[in-house]
């Protein structure tokens, strides 16, 4: 089929059937630790803190990792970040075990775990190109990628759901320290033709400055990054809040978590399988602006949805958007930054996607106890809505694309 015409390349398929069952685990593990967090202290705001230090090191570190990336070869940072992924998930797995529920120490790996992120998506990122020998195929692998992460995200959560309520939390935590073995195999498995990395002539720091001028400098860039950043701050983060809709405003249970969570990748998924199957990128920045709308909006709506089955219909929606507008403004970073630059400016990608997130998570953390739960995700699609109409009148203002009128068609 058309949508998985990226599989022939060997390297892909080698890393899309490794992350995949890695990519479960880690879902596994995000909603295990959401769940046990919210059990044990009962506070939004340590939820939202949880979520902070696992991604408040893509903010600080994802230029930096950028430039490392482009200094050095990917593929051995790649089996790096990932060795050390899976030591600390067997750290977190040997503590619940031993039932050590000490949140500080949750918090510490969390932390750990972010800081290997800001390396490790970076690098995976940049490497897509070397993984698909056409560069008109690099599209469908990125959606491919998108659609595997987010299938992730209904898998995971699902399976998480059914293993706290039968066998605990151990169990999800160990799941995840085992699944880092496929993965690892098939990167052991993968012939990637390297390129050989000369010797820098400036220092890291000079290569940081000329990453940030290259991105700075390039309109379309640096308005979408803004533009995700806005949303990985103010919109984003309204998924911190779900163990509160689920336990509290719907009186649910473990189980009832991972619905919301896997309606969420549910909705990524069906947006990721339309993105698979557009042959060219010629029509991104409309999807961005429809994607991000359709986010703003479904959020809005989940805010106050009367009942369980109508909030999980609008988490279908916000998958769809959340999904479809990181995803196109990934796609957008990838082909059109020059190659001496691809991870520098994937870096801010980063940086602007999950960096931001953590300090949303705070920030609605904070809000949700000012407002309730229902009140600040409220306030999170508002300011998605507001965003994107701010963004579509910059793009007329600039005349670099007839933008509503193509909305209209």
């Amino acid at each position: 089929m058309n949508v998985f015409r990226s599989l022939k390349y060997r390297n892909f398929k080698l890393f899309f059937y490794g992350q995949s069952v890695s990519l479960i685990g880690t879902w596994m593990q995000k909603t295990a630790v959401s769940w046990l967090v919210y059990r044990l202290t009962g506070s939004a705001l340590l939820l939202g803190l949880v979520s902070f230090v696992s991604l408040i090191p893509s903010l600080v570190l994802a230029p930096y990792a950028g430039s490392v990336v482009d200094r050095h070869n990917r593929y051995r940072i790649l089996l790096i970040t990932q060795v050390v992924s899976m030591l600390q998930a067997g750290a977190l797995a040997f503590m619940i075990l031993f039932k050590f529920y000490n949140i500080p120490a949750i918090i510490g790996l969390s932390l750990v775990q972010g800081i290997i992120n800001a390396f490790d998506v970076t690098c995976r990122q940049s490497m897509m190109v070397e993984m698909v020998d056409k560069k008109e195929d690099l599209p469908n692998a990125i959606a491919l990628n998108s659609t595997m992460t987010n299938f992730a995200r209904i898998a995971g959560p699902a399976v998480a759901g059914i293993v706290l309520s039968t066998f605990g939390e151990d169990f999800c935590f160990f799941g995840n320290f085992l699944s880092y073995i496929p993965v690892l195999t098939c990167l052991f498995m993968m012939k990637l033709n390297t390129v050989v990395i000369s010797k820098p002539q400036k220092s890291i720091w000079y290569e940081l400055q000329d990453g940030f001028k290259y991105v700075s400098g390039d309109r379309d860039l640096s308005s979408l990054i803004i533009m995700l950043s806005v949303s990985s701050l103010f919109v984003i983060p309204f998924n911190t809040l779900m163990p509160i809709f689920a336990k509290d405003i719907f009186n649910g249970d473990a189980k009832t978590f991972s619905w919301f969570e896997s309606a969420a990748g549910l909705g990524s998924v069906i947006s990721a399988v339309y993105l698979a199957t557009l042959k060219t990128d010629k029509h991104i920045t409309r999807i961005i602006i429809i994607a991000s709308l359709i986010f703003g909006s479904s959020v809005l709506l989940l805010s106050y949805a009367p009942q369980l089955p109508l909030a999980l219909l609008f988490m279908v929606v916000t998958g769809v958007g959340m999904m479809a507008q990181t995803s196109a403004i990934n796609t957008y970073i990838q082909t059109h930054a020059i190659p001496a630059m691809r991870a520098r400016a994937i870096s801010y990608y980063v940086m602007a996607y999950q960096g931001m997130i953590p300090i949303g998570s705070l920030l609605i953390g904070w809000l949700a106890n000012e407002l309730g739960p229902r009140g600040a995700v409220c306030v999170e699609g508002v300011v998605g809505i507001l965003a994107t109409g701010l963004f579509v009148l910059y793009k007329r203002r600039q005349g670099m694309e007839p933008v509503m009128g193509r909305l209209a068609a």
